[in-house]
Order: structure tokens, then sequence, then C-alpha cells
């Protein structure tokens, strides 16, 4: 039998090859890095984290995203596995320190017996002789093999822009103003209730920052990136502020659920910043993705109350995000439909977020390996997040306007609670209780699928 090879080793990558070879198959796992490096990766280990270090809400009863952690989690997921055992105080999401958990994550690819790591560009789609091939190569694929996949698609590349956060120094801070609070003093993973520090801002002092937003000086594109939008999700504060002055403030900037120990009020903004590493030494800027330059990220987020000696530990940027359309080129076994030999997975598929572009991997190296070993597995049901977010990806969505999407309620199949006997209309839950009850079938149909007897509790 031949190895699967496994082009990427980023999240999806990562998790494909890990599934694929905990199912007995060989896995040979391709990784461009230090060969080739990137403008965005900062090390060679395997699953980077180049944005955020936050993989979003950990609460499987009332949360999408939450409920597929919960899904790959039952499903022997090394990235879920790996961000419990490095994940850090953020409030009810689940954070983790970048640095451990990527480092975490090589060390168990490498000592794994069923993986060989070769550290190499592939500039060319594996052929059919060669076997099975996952390609998860992400945001940042090679030209060269950004090329091949356009000659094999057929399709015109679609591509966003996504922006990173900067990152500051906890020591650089100053606590005479900033205080630490979760939103609603909600409870996190850790137990936590006051696990962001909060900087606060007055109605003054957030017209002048968003007005110094809307003056800084921007990155500049170069011609072929002109036309490339942005991912709603991942927009450039800047951007936001671009459309209207109080966007900021219902957004990453919003006051409420929070208040100033000072003044014993609301204020008008807030600044969110949310611990990176373990040690607690590092904070990142909650939502303040830009494309300002870096000398104008440092005077005008030091213009924050709070900031005004911040130290950088790592300072905003923007890259380019390639992904195809999935709904025209994929079949439900993520495989391409001229080459079935091929699978695609992570965010180059359409998904948007750590946790979804690793889902995805999880599928593609099940899928593959009960291919190669014979015994086909058919993908998992639409009710679970798995198959909501698969289900979206190879046929769900309209193929005329794809876009990249985040795992969310709007994609599961509704509830069937019969009819009301008066009425004749079909009976509803509404707001959390229909996100529960479809929580709750999502597990229970997960664990059919796995093959378990456990059942949601």
């Amino acid at each position: 039998m031949r190895p699967i090879h496994v082009i990427g080793g980023g999240l999806a990558g990562s998790e494909a090859a890990f599934q694929a070879a905990e199912s007995g198959v060989e896995v040979i796992l391709h990784e461009m890095r230090p060969v080739r490096p990137t403008f965005a990766h900062q090390t060679e280990a395997l699953a980077e984290l180049v944005c955020s270090n936050s993989f979003r809400s950990d609460d499987w009863l009332n949360n999408a995203v939450g409920l597929l952690h919960e899904e790959m989690r039952r499903a022997n997921s090394l990235i879920m596995r790996t961000a419990d055992a490095h994940k850090l105080p953020a409030g009810g999401a689940l954070a983790v320190d970048r640095h451990g958990f990527s480092a975490a994550v090589t060390a168990a690819l490498e000592n794994h017996p069923n993986i060989t790591i070769a550290r190499e560009e592939i500039t060319t789609l594996p052929a059919p002789e060669t076997g099975l091939a996952i390609i998860a190569t992400g945001p940042l694929t090679s030209e060269a093999l950004g090329k091949a996949i356009l000659a094999a698609t057929g399709e015109d590349s679609l591509a966003f822009f996504d922006a990173i956060a900067p990152i500051v120094h906890r020591d650089s801070i100053d606590f005479d103003i900033a205080w630490f609070q979760s939103r609603y003093d909600k409870e996190g993973p850790g137990g936590g209730v006051a696990d962001y520090i909060n900087l606060p801002l007055d109605e003054a002092q957030y017209r002048d920052f968003v007005a110094a937003l809307l003056a800084g000086e921007k990155t500049d594109f170069k011609e072929w990136e002109t036309s490339t939008p942005y991912f709603e999700a991942c927009l450039p504060i800047e951007v936001m502020a671009e459309r209207g002055v109080e966007t900021l403030s219902f957004g990453p900037m919003k006051p409420v659920g929070l208040r100033d120990p000072r003044r014993d009020s609301q204020p008008y903004a807030v600044v969110q910043l949310r611990q990176d590493n373990a040690l607690g030494t590092l904070w990142n800027m909650v939502g303040f993705q830009t494309k300002l330059r870096h000398a104008e990220q440092v005077r005008i987020f030091r213009t924050i109350p709070g900031l005004e000696n911040a130290e950088f530990a790592r300072l905003g940027g923007l890259h380019r995000n390639t992904f195809i359309n999935s709904p025209r080129l994929l079949d439900s076994q993520l495989r391409l439909k001229s080459q079935p030999h091929l699978r695609f997975a992570g965010q180059v598929t359409g998904v948007e977020g750590y946790v979804e572009s690793a889902a995805i991997g999880l599928l593609a190296g099940r899928l593959a390996a009960a291919e190669a070993l014979g015994a086909a597995q058919a993908p998992p049901p639409p009710e679970t997040a798995f198959g909501a977010l698969l289900g979206h990806i190879t046929g769900g969505a309209d193929e005329k306007t794809f876009q990249p999407m985040n795992v969310n309620f709007g994609l599961f199949p509704d509830l069937e609670l019969g009819t009301n006997p008066r009425t004749g209309k079909p009976l509803r839950l509404k707001g959390g209780d229909r996100k529960q009850a479809m929580a709750r079938r999502a597990l229970e149909s997960l664990e059919a699928w796995l093959g378990n007897k456990a059942a949601a509790q």
C-alpha cells in the first residue's frame, strides 16, 4: 500500500497526517519551511498559529464552534488534545500558548511511527501513480503550487486578505488604568472570570483614536492584490473604522458587560487584550488586526489609555489568503472531482478559522485512510458540526457566490419536532433552546458515526 502524501504542515495538514497515521496508514507530510519561508510564519514548527491564539468559544452546548471542539475531541483530534494541554485563561474562549502548542504538535508528528516529515517545497500536484494525496497548504500556498492548483481546477483564483493583530508585553501596560475582567464576568475553561485586560476610552478619546486610525499610513497593495476582498470576520480595524465612526464601539471596542472599577461605570469604548503565552507575559489586542505601517501602529496604539508606554512583541500585518470554489470542485469525500486521488483540506477549501481548518483536515485524513485501506467511510451526518461544515463546502453553498465560512448553527439541518395539532404548522424551538437541542442531537449522531456507544450527556 502506497503512503498518503499530505502537503502542508499547518493545522489542517498536521491533523490530516495524524488521523491517517492513527488509522494504520503510512504518511509522508511535506512542509516547505524552512527550505521556503513565508512572510507570516516566524518558526519552523508545524501547526504554527500566525494570527490569533484563540480557538474561540469552548461552549459546546450553546456555540457552534464550541460544539466543533467537542466533536473533534471525541474523534481523537491531535489539535484539540494539544490545545487543551496548552490552554490559557481566556474567559469563555479556548486560547493557547502558541509556542508550546505548535512545539507539542511538531513533537507528536515527528515521533509517530507511521509519519515521515519531508522538509521540501512541493511545486506540482502529485500524479495518480503516487497514490492518494491531501492538499492542505492553507492561506499561504506557494506561488508555484498555487498555479498548479489553478491549472488542475480550471477556476479563477478566489482570494481575500487576513490581518494579524499586535502583541503587547504585559509589563509595559499601565495597570493604574487597565483592569482584569471578562465580559459579563463569564467563566472560562480555566475557571476564571477576569481573563482579559481592559483599557477604557471616554467619548473624546474614542473619537480621536478613530480619526487617527483613518489618517494613519497604511500598507500599499501590490498590483495583483488590488482586487482582493477582505474576509468579514477578520477585517483590519481601520477598514471597520471606515464604515462609520461608531462601528468599532459596536464591534471589537464595545464596552457592554464591562465596568471600569475606578469610575464604577461602563466606559464609552474598551480595548481588550487576551493572554498569548503560558507565562502571561504577552497579550494580544483583540480584534486589532491591521494593515497600518509598523511605525504608525506604535504611534497610534500608544494613544490608547494604558498603552502610552507599550512595548510590542509583534506588530500587526496583512497576508493574502487563497481558497478554491469547493462546492463546484469537490465531492462529499473532499476529493477533486476531476482528479479523485487528490483531496483538499483546511482554509484552501473555503472554511475560515483555526478549528474549522483542523476539522476539515481531520475528515480528509480519516476519509483518505479509509479509502487506502479499502474500507470507504461515509461522510459524517449533516446534523453534526463536522457534517454541517463539510456539507456547506461540498454542495450546500452556492458556487456562484461562495465565500469563506465559519461553522454556525445556520449550516445545520433544522430540528424535526412534529407539527402543532391545532395549526398544523411545524413546531420550532427558539434561541438558546434551539441551539442546545441541535448540539445534543449532533453529539448523538457523531457517536453513532464514530461507532461509539456513548451518547451526549
